[in-house]
């Protein structure tokens, strides 16, 4: 992996935090990981890759090194755990150790389910030119894990379908094969509901495609959603006209500021939910404007900053 990488920090550390390879990684452990920060400080020490567990709004510690594991990185792992109190961690790696591994197996026997410790490996592989691609390998685990994981999953299967959750889950389904390969839009895991949601490369914010089967209507929204939501949708605000231009139409301004959550939205009404025969249309529309946000909010999200207390400059 030297090849690819000469620096855990400069190189290895930046690829792995991309969209797409942590998306990979999370696949292989079950989670929908969106990235928090990295080279975050967690007590002395900087982790490489924090994230959300979206499924659970767990954070999820990522250490990783371009050569075999080591006594050091063990030692940080433990600090993290400790500084984070409720945390899940994976040690990525060129290659693991037996007594590393044998580590990795003893703490997830010994802690509660506070705490849940994955050793990864991580290869490359490349067909004649092309760009290398990751695999991941798991080598520890939660005990219990992969039974939890099917268990939760069969739940899911064996519960009752409405008809309109089954309509939900095909429309996002169909959505997501159309955007197979897209650069910047990569959604969720299909689920029956009224939404799916999409990166904007910050957390708390994400653009979301709506599909309202109560008020025959499709949506597109950007989300804000922390406690510094409405002082990024006053920022945003500011830049309205520009905004709308750069759109080439005029979306609705929910500012919602008894809720820690703002949404800029626009909708296309009066949609025949029922009529399968009309989702590409639809499909389409959303597409165009999921494009259209992406494309106008991404930089500026990247921009808010948090709005200093009462009183300060």
């Amino acid at each position: 992996m030297r090849d690819i990488w000469r620096s855990e920090a400069h190189d290895f550390t930046p690829w792995l935090a991309r969209e797409d390879n942590i998306a990979i990684l999370g696949d292989t452990l079950s989670m929908e990981l969106e990235v928090e920060a990295e080279e975050s400080n967690v007590g002395p020490f900087r982790a490489d890759i924090l994230c959300k567990d979206l499924v659970d709004n767990s954070w999820v510690l990522i250490e990783n090194q371009l050569e075999r594991t080591d006594h050091t990185h063990l030692g940080q792992l433990l600090t993290y755990a400790a500084g984070l109190q409720t945390v899940t961690i994976i040690w990525v790696a060129a290659r693991f150790t037996e007594e590393h591994r044998a580590a990795l197996d003893w703490l997830n026997e010994i802690t509660d389910e506070r705490f849940r410790f994955f050793g990864v490996e991580v290869e490359l592989w490349r067909i004649g030119d092309s760009a290398a691609a990751p695999k991941f390998n798991v080598i520890s685990k939660p005990n219990e894990w992969s039974r939890s994981v099917s268990q939760a999953s069969r739940r899911l299967e064996n519960e009752p379908v409405t008809e309109t959750k089954q309509m939900q889950l095909d429309f996002w389904t169909e959505l997501q094969g159309r955007l197979e390969g897209h650069r910047t839009l990569r959604s969720r895991r299909p689920r029956p509901q009224h939404w799916t949601t999409y990166s904007i490369g910050r957390s708390g914010m994400h653009l979301a495609g709506l599909f309202n089967t109560r008020d025959n209507r499709v949506g597109v929204e950007l989300y804000l959603g922390d406690d510094n939501a409405n002082a990024y949708f006053q920022q945003l605000e500011l830049q309205r006209p520009a905004i709308e231009a750069e759109l080439g139409f005029v979306p609705l301004w929910k500012a919602l500021p008894e809720r820690r959550a703002c949404r800029i939205i626009v909708y296309l009404e009066n949609i025949d939910p029922a009529d399968r025969s009309r989702w590409p249309e639809y499909h389409s529309w959303m597409v165009r404007t999921l494009e259209a946000f992406s494309r106008v909010f991404k930089d500026r999200v990247a921009r808010l900053e948090i709005a200093p207390p009462d009183g300060e400059m």
